[in-house]
């Protein structure tokens, strides 16, 4: 009998770790504290990369099903600086190696791929305890608790299941986003549509530190931006963000004298701004191997966004996959194969990080990313 797996957490990561066992005939648990798969929105766009994404995905044998995902000309890039002027225009010629998907489909095609009953939906791990020989505890909000042989942390960047490994938390990392929707924007707001252009618009100041935005088209016309803004915590404290105009009108004043088809992205949004702080783990994060337990995508490398999270903890989850498959009757072995690739590759993932890009950085990004065809 191949030990079973227990995974806290069904985001993409989890999910492709559980999908790659079931294919294995490993059995596998997934425990999450939402209380459903439409409890809350999973987010935007996402570019599968075909190095770690792409490769996670054919590991779950799911390749058709991501292709049916994909949303033609969105990996198109277009560069404005704050007067609304494009410095870069990159057409999708359809030759990319990075598709665009919705997060929230491709959550569903993983869960399409498991059996009835593998997640186990309203488990919110408050306590995690080791009992000693590799054998864990989980205690969940309701009251309830489960024993398992082998524990996967998969639960993101404040995991319950990281303690047992690192006393590492996140820091913040001097800048947050502030998360915009304008839906319909074609019809609504024609001036912004055309400056995002197909795909995703990168707009920023050479002059203006720490403040750029990115938009990306999704489907149906929305246009989902990310307005980022160098600040310190305390800052953003001073902002009430449950009133959504004055919210935005705050935000939107540290952007005067921008295009104002770039601070309708701002000023026009649909919904209620959201805050995003970013956080981070320390570059390198890794830890000794303790028996029956380990971490996969930002449980155990968290990073600034970089374009890199969900394909990096996609990979990992296949990766681990593959390895406890390799290894059915050594646990440890599986495990110390798994963080001794996955180190190193969460730590070169982490050092891409775009602080305060000029205009002449991004196009030089850009650029070598249409010579390399991604």
């Amino acid at each position: 009998m191949r030990t079973p797996v227990t995974i806290i957490g069904a985001g993409l990561g989890g999910l492709v770790l559980a999908r790659v066992l079931h294919l294995h005939g490993i059995p596998v648990t997934v425990y999450e504290s939402d209380s459903s798969p439409t409890a809350r929105s999973q987010g935007g766009m996402l570019d599968i990369h075909d190095r770690n994404g792409q490769l996670a995905l054919q590991a779950a044998g799911l390749m058709d099903e991501f292709r049916a995902l994909v949303l033609e000309g969105r990996q198109a890039i277009r560069l404005l600086d704050r007067n609304g002027t494009v410095l870069f225009d990159q057409a999708d010629d359809g030759t990319g190696t990075s598709p665009e998907v919705q997060r929230g489909e491709l959550r569903q095609i993983l869960l399409d791929a498991l059996p009835d009953g593998t997640v186990r939906w309203g488990h919110r791990a408050t306590a995690v305890h080791a009992l000693g020989a590799g054998r864990h505890e989980v205690a969940f909000a309701d009251g309830a608790a489960v024993v398992t042989n082998l524990l996967v942390g998969a639960d993101g960047a404040w995991s319950r299941v990281r303690p047992l490994l690192s006393d590492a938390t996140p820091a913040y990392v001097g800048r947050s986003f502030v998360e915009t929707c304008l839906r319909d924007a074609g019809a609504r707001h024609p001036a912004t549509a055309k400056a995002v252009g197909g795909g995703t618009l990168v707009a920023l100041d050479p002059d203006e530190n720490g403040k750029w935005l990115v938009a990306h088209r999704e489907k149906g016309g929305t246009l989902h931006a990310y307005i980022t803004l160098t600040k310190p915590q305390d800052w953003f404290a001073t902002i009430d963000f449950t009133d959504a105009a004055a919210a935005a009108a705050r935000i939107a004043d540290e952007y005067d004298g921008w295009a104002p088809e770039l601070t309708a992205l701002i000023t026009a949004g649909d919904t209620a701004p959201v805050l995003r702080p970013l956080h981070a783990l320390p570059v390198g994060h890794r830890w000794d191997r303790v028996p029956g337990v380990t971490l996969l995508g930002d449980a155990a490398h968290l990073a600034t966004p970089n374009g890199e999270g969900a394909g990096l903890a996609m990979q990992d989850g296949a990766e681990l996959g593959k390895a406890l498959a390799a290894h059915p009757d050594d646990v440890e072995t599986a495990l110390t194969a798994y963080e001794q690739a996955m180190f190193p590759r969460g730590a070169a993932a982490a050092a891409v990080v775009a602080h305060n890009p000029t205009p002449q950085q991004m196009i030089n990004f850009f650029t070598a990313r249409e010579q390399a065809g991604i």
